[in-house]
């Protein structure tokens, strides 16, 4: 049985032990969670070096890192230092995005070296493997897609992006309200080629049914994909968008009826005004199922400070309820990240993620932030850089800019506010606190 049909018999797994413990909850939270769809967990029992995490309603907002190969740069040895680092820098999952080199051989060695969740995008492997026997994508057959969808969950991997809610429907929509971007989304730009030229329907959407039994059989995650995602602000919240939502919440309910977990991905570039609303349309079209967004960016002007702009919107739609934030690094819609930049991506999503949960309320958010100001109120500084998000970074600034012995920073020296006030506040009287 999978998590969600044991969840549903009011069975509490080891799984959703780890997750409660994890998250400072009782197991049969989870387990109600696991059981309406509001909270999927991460963990395909095939990838038994990785934890499972969970994702949803009332835990902490997570951070998955994309790393992988490109036709013109295929070497696992880069990914798995990238690997290395997301963790290193606390992402909750990291995605395979691998489009070169031998994918088999690049996702099994990221499987073994990984000890969090990992994702994947299938239909990429089937674009590519048509290609490479055909010389065109449009070649894909709907059994090649179905046998790269079983060859990664066999493989253990955790959630597949599957972009299920691209179909006659959804191209039409975008046919009769065009776009600045058209579409950004590298699977749904494959699956709308495909269907285009065989004009028939998506296989994913059509044989859904299919999907659901090979989700099941490994009790995997299916990532519901934003195919229709905006690239540009002026194209958020358009028609195309939102019919896509529509029938991916008809999806997840499909799923969950038929004892398979699911979530929704969602955009993408977003004005900053209209980011609440898409989190609140996503959980009323898709029954609450957990979010896991792309950025949002709330501007298209910051080539090169994407991990910024997409901080600034991962902070609101996680306040405003999204549950899972997917990284974007400083090389984004520039080119392939360096070790860095992953490193920057993690650590700006992770910022983000705790701002939101301090505004969901999530148990011990805050309490983060209260130890962190009594730490800056003591100028005890080895105790602020241990609490810091980034306490390699943290280290190497302080160090660099320390004077001696001194128990202050080079910013303010001797006129500290903090050295100054707690020298005041001894001095006062009990009734001058007052």
């Amino acid at each position: 049985m999978t998590q969600i049909i044991k969840a549903k018999k009011g069975i509490i797994t080891d799984e959703m032990k780890l997750v409660a413990a994890e998250e400072k909850l009782s197991a049969d939270a989870i387990c109600q969670g696991v059981a309406e769809g509001k909270i999927v967990i991460l963990y395909n029992l095939l990838h038994s070096n990785s934890k499972p995490v969970g994702v949803g309603q009332g835990l902490r907002t997570k951070v998955n890192a994309n790393i992988g190969t490109s036709a013109h740069c295929s070497g696992i040895a880069e990914e798995l230092k990238k690997l290395k680092v997301s963790i290193e820098a606390g992402a909750d999952a990291v995605m395979d995005l691998s489009t070169g080199g031998d994918l088999n051989s690049i996702r099994k060695k990221i499987m073994q070296e990984s000890t969090v969740p990992v994702g994947t995008v299938p239909i990429y492997q089937a674009a590519i493997e048509a290609e490479r026997s055909s010389g065109s994508t449009g070649d894909m057959t709907e059994d090649l897609i179905f046998e790269a969808i079983e060859k990664h969950l066999k493989d253990g991997v955790d959630f597949i992006t599957v972009h299920c809610g691209i179909n006659f429907e959804t191209i039409g929509k975008l046919k009769k309200n065009p776009r600045i971007m058209d579409v950004v989304s590298r699977g749904g730009a494959l699956l709308i080629d495909w269907i285009i030229k065989n004009k028939k329907e998506n296989p994913l959407y059509e044989n859904y049914d299919r999907l659901l039994v090979l989700a099941k059989k490994y009790d995997a995650v299916l990532s519901l994909g934003d195919g229709m995602r905006p690239g540009a602000i002026a194209d958020a919240t358009d028609p195309a968008q939102i019919q896509e939502l529509i029938v991916l919440g008809q999806l997840a309910k499909r799923a969950n009826e038929k004892g398979v977990q699911a979530m929704i991905e969602g955009p993408g570039h977003v004005p900053l005004k209209e980011i609440e609303a898409n989190i609140k349309l996503e959980k009323e079209l898709c029954h609450g199922a957990p979010f896991y967004v792309l950025g949002p960016l709330p501007t298209d002007v910051a080539p090169g400070y994407d991990h910024i702009t997409s901080a600034i919107g991962g902070a609101i739609a996680g306040g405003a309820g999204a549950d899972f934030l997917c990284y974007v690094t400083p090389s984004e819609h520039l080119g392939l990240p360096s070790l860095d930049d992953v490193s920057q991506g993690v650590i700006a999503s992770r910022i983000a993620a705790h701002a939101a949960d301090i505004a969901k309320g999530i148990p011990g958010a805050a309490e983060w932030d209260r130890k962190m100001s009594l730490a800056r109120k003591k100028l005890d500084w080895e105790r602020q850089i241990k609490l810091s998000i980034d306490p390699k970074r943290a280290r190497k600034l302080h160090e660099a800019n320390k004077k001696g012995d001194t128990d202050v920073c080079s910013m303010c020296g001797e006129y500290c506010s903090m050295k100054v006030m707690n020298r005041v506040m001894e001095e006062l009287s009990p009734e001058g606190r007052g």
